[in-house]
């Protein structure tokens, strides 16, 4: 995040980190610019009035999966589908880690925890899907250990002009380690990660043997890509179809989606908001000057 802050070279004054409750929402202690370490769930409102009244700012949500997609699933909600210019990175690590390890919206059929201690029976939230829904015009995924990855999914965020989600896949070494090792670990990488670049093909394992082709029926399958050369999918950020196929690929049939999966430019809403309120927010005195009107001292 620290490299990204510098490669975008902003003044630190003009950056704001703003986050909600949980392991990830610690983060605005660890970096040096603004920021607001806010209530549960309710970080992307707290931006969303930071951004209409200071419309300047670079503000960046720190969530995590049950920050974001339980107490906080309203809000994050409305967010994307008002389209503000902000940032939100959604730390997901399948469980509840500040309060020991219970399951999390995001955690599968089977997960043994504090508050499941038989396996949790409740279907997981697919973030990436839910953003989607939601109207998402910026939609990503990357790995909390592939600095490269995530750095260039964190500046393509930062570029777009509307709402960022940007899906961290995190493990949790205390609570729920390993979580993510069927697509991050060493053997597994290869044959379960496709990393995504617009208008490029949709190819991945080793030597980019594989790839993606479409059925009679809209399903995806992995296919033999040499073999399969002109039928292998090519890549639309812009495609709401193929957004939603490569946001429901999961191992063992498919590989993860890594990086840019949606990425659409729509109308933002604080400029239409300024352009509907205008008239009637134009202040006529300064705040400074009502702070010093009356009696005052001066403390030296």
């Amino acid at each position: 995040m620290t490299q990204t802050l510098s490669k975008i070279n902003l003044s630190p004054e003009n950056i704001v980190f703003v986050s909600g409750i949980g392991c990830a929402s610690r983060m605005p202690y660890y970096i040096e610019t603004y920021g607001f370490h806010t209530i549960h769930g309710r970080a992307p409102s707290i931006a969303t009035g930071l951004k209409i009244s200071q419309p300047d700012l670079d503000i960046w949500v720190i969530t995590g999966d049950g920050d974001a997609l339980s107490i906080g699933g309203n809000h994050l909600l409305h967010t994307l589908r008002r389209n503000l210019n902000l940032n939100i990175i959604l730390f997901n690590n399948e469980v509840y880690g500040l309060t020991k390890g219970q399951f999390s919206p995001t955690s599968r059929i089977g997960t043994k925890s504090p508050s499941s201690p038989k396996g949790s029976i409740g279907s997981a939230v697919n973030a990436g899907l839910f953003a989607l829904g939601a109207g998402g015009t910026f939609i990503a995924r990357a790995i909390d250990t592939d600095k490269r990855g995530l750095g260039s999914v964190l500046e393509s965020a930062h570029f777009h002009k509307g709402t960022s989600l940007v899906e961290v896949f995190q493990n949790c070494i205390v609570y729920n380690d390993k979580v993510f090792s069927n697509f991050t670990s060493k053997e597994n990488a290869i044959d379960f990660q496709i990393h995504l670049e617009n208008g490029k093909p949709l190819l991945f394992g080793k030597d980019n043997s594989k790839g993606l082709r479409i059925r009679n029926n809209l399903e995806l399958e992995v296919v033999d890509s040499k073999n399969n050369k002109d039928d292998i999918l090519i890549h639309d950020e812009t495609n709401p179809v193929l957004s939603q196929l490569l946001l429901s690929m999961e191992p063992p049939e498919f590989p993860v989606a890594l990086g840019v999966i949606r990425k659409v430019e729509k109308q933002i809403y604080e400029n239409n908001f300024y352009e509907s309120h205008s008239s009637k927010m134009k202040r006529k005195v300064s705040i400074n000057s009502v702070i010093r009107n009356g009696d005052i001292w001066t403390i030296t």
